[in-house]
C-alpha cells in the first residue's frame, strides 16, 4: 500500500466501513440513490456486508473513527490513463477511488488517498485487499482474474469492524461474467451470435493448437477462401495479435508467428470504415438490465495497430447509419452482464452494412471526446454513475457539432511530442476549441502519453481543416518515430574499422497487412529492417561473437547489434528485450559470461525464441556460463550452444528464420551441401596423401 503495510483489520488500514452504512445492511435496509444530492453532500453507497454471528453485539459509533464519512468508495483494478480521466471526474463529486496498480501510476497521481494499494490487479492477494477497502469494484482494463471476482462476489472478503468480523461483498461492475467472456474473443462472439439478437458477426472457427494447426488452418482458407484473418482469442488489443492470410503460402509463417496462442480464424471483412459506438449499461440490484444508452457514432482511424484518431460524427457517414450503428450497439450490450460503459467497434461494409468486430467493458479511446463534446455526461462520468446506480440521461446529444481527438504517441525522442502540445496549449480559435490531455507518462516510441480533443460548431470536415497543423504534426510524429526506429536497428558489417548497410537479404517483401501487424510476420529483410538482434552483457564478449557475425553475413542476414547488462543495465536490457518483437525482429543471440543471466532474462521479457551463447570466463572454463543457461524454469525456455560457439547460434538463428523464410532454408541446404562436399574432399585427401603428408598440410 501506498501508506502503510498490508493489514486484515480495516480499523488499521487508515478507514473503516461507516457503522451507520453497517446498521444500514444489518438492518436490510438496501436502499439505492436513484438522483444526485446537493452538490455539498458526498455521494453515498450501501456496501453488501453480512450481518455478524450471533452473539456478537453491534457496537456504539464513534465518528471520530470514520474517515470521510459517507464517501462512496469504488475500487479499480488498473491505474493507467484511463483511471486517471475517472479520477479527474470522481473528484468534484465527492467519489473516491481506490486503486490497485504500482506506486505512483497515472491515476494514482490524480486522487489523493491513502485506500490505494501498491501491487498486481492480477494477484488475487491484492484484488481481496482492494476490495476490503471499497464499496464497489470496477476495471480499467479487461484482463484481469476473474477467478478471484467470482470469489469475492459468491464468498465476500472478512473485514474487521471494532473488533467485529463480518463478510463484505462489495458489488462488481462490470460483472465477472462479462469480464471473463470479452477476455476471449472467439467466445464473445459465439455469445452474441447465440444471443437471440440479430448481431451481425463475421464468420468464425476455431483453430486447433499444435500439430493440428495447420489442418485447421486448411480448412478455414476452404470455407472462408482467401484473405481471411488469423486471431489470438486471448490477451491482444489494439489489433496486435492478428495475422491476414492470403494464401496456403502463408500457414507456415502464421503458425510460427501466433501458433503458440490459443487461436480463431475469421472470414475477411471487406470494410470501408472502422466505426465506434460507446454505450452506458445500468441495470437493478438484482442484475435486470434497466436501459441502454448509446453515446453518437464515431469514425476511429488505426496506424500501425493503433488507435491514433477519432472523428466525430464519422466523415462521409450518413445520418442514418449513424443511428443503425447506435441501435446495433445497444442490442450487443444489452446480451451482457453489470453496468458500466462499454466500447462497441464495428466495421462499415462496402455494401454499407455493419458489423460488429469485438467490444472493450471499459472507457475507451473511442470515447475520450466525451468530456468536452458530452460534458454533463463524459464516458467517465456516466461509468460512475453507472456502476453507483445513478440516474444516466436517456439520450445522449453532444454540446457541439463536430470533435476530433488526436492521441499523443511517443516520438523518436521524449521530446518529440512537445511541439505538438504547445501548439495545443497556444492555440485559440473562434470556432474551435483545443483541449490538451497529458498523463504524466513517461515518453516512450507509439506509448499513449495523451490526447488533444478539438470541438467545433460546424462540420466535421470544416473541423478537420481548421485541425491540420495538429493532424500533420501528429503525422509527422509518426513518420520521425518509423525512421528513428529502422536507423536505430539498421544492421551494420565491419569495413576496414568503419560501418555500412549490410547487404539486402534475399527475402520477397511482406504482403500487405490491415492491422499491420510486423511484430506477428516476417516482413522483407532490408537494410533498415533486422531480423536477428545479436546482444551481450560486456564489449569483451564481442571477439566470441565473431565468428557467428561471420555467419550471419555469409547469409545476407540482417542483423543488429547491442550491449545489454542484465546486471549492470537492467531497465535497458527489458526495454530491448520487450520491444524486440515489435521492431520486426524474429531471433535473439544473447552472449554472457559468468553468471550468464542475460539469455534467460531476455527470454523472460520476449515471446521471440532467444538462443544463449555461453561464454568462457575467467574461472570454471564456461561450464558456469553453459549451466546458468541450461537450466531455466520451465516455462522460460532459452536454447544454448556450445562455449563460445557463436558459429552454432548464429546457424540454429538462421534455421529459425528458414522456417517461414524460404530463401534463408535453401541458402542453408546449400550450406549443409557445401559442408559435406568439404569434408568428403579432406577424407579424399587424407586416403590418398596419409597422414604424414596431411598433417604437414595442415601445418602450412
Amino acid at each position: 500500500m501506498d501508506s502503510a503495510p498490508r493489514p486484515n483489520a480495516l480499523k488499521s488500514m487508515g478507514h473503516r466501513l461507516s457503522l451507520t452504512k453497517l446498521r444500514r445492511a444489518l438492518s436490510g435496509r438496501k436502499k439505492k440513490l436513484q438522483e444526485i444530492q446537493e452538490p455539498d453532500e458526498p455521494y453515498q453507497t450501501t456496501p453488501t456486508t453480512t450481518k455478524p454471528e450471533e452473539g456478537q453485539e453491534e457496537e456504539e459509533e464513534d465518528d471520530d473513527d470514520d474517515m470521510n464519512e459517507g464517501n462512496t468508495v469504488i475500487g479499480l483494478l488498473g491505474g493507467g490513463q484511463l483511471g486517471r480521466m475517472l479520477c479527474e471526474a470522481a473528484n468534484p463529486l465527492g467519489i473516491d477511488i481506490a486503486i490497485l496498480d504500482e506506486h505512483n501510476a497515472p491515476a494514482k497521481q490524480a486522487h489523493n488517498t491513502n485506500r490505494h494499494v501498491v501491487g498486481s490487479f492480477k494477484d488475487p492477494g491484492c484484488i481481496k485487499e482492494l476490495a476490503a477497502r471499497s464499496d464497489y469494484l470496477s476495471v480499467e482494463i479487461e484482463h484481469v482474474d476473474t477467478e478471484v471476482l467470482e470469489d469475492i462476489e459468491k464468498n465476500g472478503v472478512p473485514v474487521e469492524i471494532n473488533g467485529e468480523v463480518v463478510t463484505h461483498r462489495p458489488p462488481i461492475h462490470p460483472s465477472w461474467r462479462t469480464l471473463r467472456l470479452i477476455q476471449d474473443k472467439y467466445l464473445q462472439k459465439e455469445h452474441f451470435k447465440s444471443s437471440g439478437k440479430t448481431i451481425p458477426i463475421a464468420e468464425q472457427i476455431a483453430i486447433e493448437s499444435g500439430d493440428a494447426a495447420l489442418d485447421s488452418l486448411k480448412k478455414a482458407g476452404k470455407q472462408f477462401g482467401f484473405p481471411f484473418m488469423l486471431k489470438a482469442r486471448k490477451g491482444s488489443y489494439d489489433g496486435r495479435g492478428n495475422f491476414k492470410v492470403d494464401s496456403e503460402d502463408d500457414f507456415a509463417e502464421a503458425i510460427k508467428a501466433l501458433g503458440t496462442l490459443p487461436l480463431y480464424a475469421e472470414k475477411w471483412a471487406p470494410f470501408v470504415k472502422e466505426l465506434a459506438v460507446m454505450v452506458i449499461r445500468t441495470e437493478d440490484s438484482d442484475g435486470k438490465l434497466k436501459n441502454c444508452v448509446a453515446y453518437p457514432a464515431v469514425e476511429t482511424i488505426h496506424e500501425d495497430s493503433i488507435c491514433t484518431k477519432v472523428f466525430m460524427p464519422p466523415r462521409d457517414v450518413s445520418e442514418d447509419i449513424c443511428e443503425k450503428a447506435r441501435k446495433l450497439a445497444t442490442e450487443v450490450i444489452s446480451t451482457l452482464w453489470g453496468r458500466g460503459v462499454f466500447a462497441v467497434e464495428m466495421f462499415l461494409l462496402e455494401d454499407a452494412s455493419l458489423m460488429i468486430n469485438e467490444v472493450a467493458p471499459r472507457p475507451h479511446n473511442s470515447g475520450h471526446y466525451t468530456i468536452e463534446a458530452v460534458p454533463y455526461m463524459s464516458q467517465y462520468k456516466a461509468q460512475l454513475h453507472a456502476v453507483l446506480d445513478l440516474p444516466v440521461p436517456d439520450k445522449l446529444i453532444p454540446r457541439v457539432q463536430s470533435s476530433i481527438m488526436l492521441n499523443i504517441l511517443g516520438g523518436a525522442k521524449p521530446d518529440s511530442h512537445h511541439h505538438l502540445s504547445g501548439l495545443a496549449r497556444s492555440t485559440y480559435d473562434d470556432d474551435m476549441d483545443v483541449y490538451l490531455h497529458l498523463y504524466n507518462k513517461e515518453s516512450k516510441p507509439s506509448r499513449k502519453i495523451g490526447h488533444i480533443t478539438l470541438t467545433g460548431f460546424c462540420s466535421v470536415q470544416e473541423l478537420e481543416a481548421k485541425a491540420k497543423p495538429f493532424i500533420d504534426l501528429v503525422d509527422q510524429i509518426r513518420l520521425d518515430r518509423l525512421e528513428a526506429t529502422s536507423e536505430t536497428l539498421r544492421p551494420t558489417q565491419e569495413t576496414n574499422g568503419s560501418a555500412k548497410p549490410a547487404e539486402k537479404a534475399p527475402v520477397e517483401p511482406a504482403t500487405d497487412n490491415h492491422v499491420e501487424a510486423q511484430e506477428l510476420s516476417a516482413e522483407a529483410a532490408s537494410s533498415d529492417k533486422p531480423l536477428v538482434l545479436v546482444t551481450m552483457g560486456s564489449d569483451s564478449d564481442l571477439p566470441v561473437l565473431k565468428a557467428g557475425l561471420d555467419i550471419l553475413k555469409e547469409f545476407n542476414v540482417p542483423y543488429a547489434l547491442d550491449i545489454t547488462s542484465a546486471h549492470r543495465t537492467p531497465k535497458y536490457m527489458m526495454k530491448v528485450a520487450d520491444e524486440a518483437a515489435g521492431k520486426g525482429i524474429k531471433v535473439i543471440i544473447a552472449a554472457a559470461g559468468g553468471a550468464a543471466h542475460l539469455p534467460g532474462m531476455i527470454s523472460s521479457e520476449t515471446p521471440l525464441p532467444v538462443i544463449g551463447v555461453p561464454v568462457k570466463a575467467t574461472h570454471l572454463d564456461g561450464i558456469d556460463s553453459l549451466l546458468s543457461i541450461v537450466q531455466m524454469p520451465r516455462g522460460v525456455p532459452t536454447a544454448t550452444v556450445g562455449i563460445n560457439n557463436s558459429t552454432n547460434a548464429a546457424l540454429l538463428a538462421i534455421r529459425i528464420l528458414g522456417a517461414f523464410v524460404p530463401e534463408y532454408q535453401q541458402a542453408m541446404k546449400k550450406y549443409q551441401v557445401d559442408m559435406e562436399e568439404a569434408v568428403i574432399v579432406k577424407g579424399t585427401k587424407l586416403r590418398e596423401g596419409g597422414d604424414a603428408a596431411y598433417l604437414a598440410g595442415m601445418k602450412k
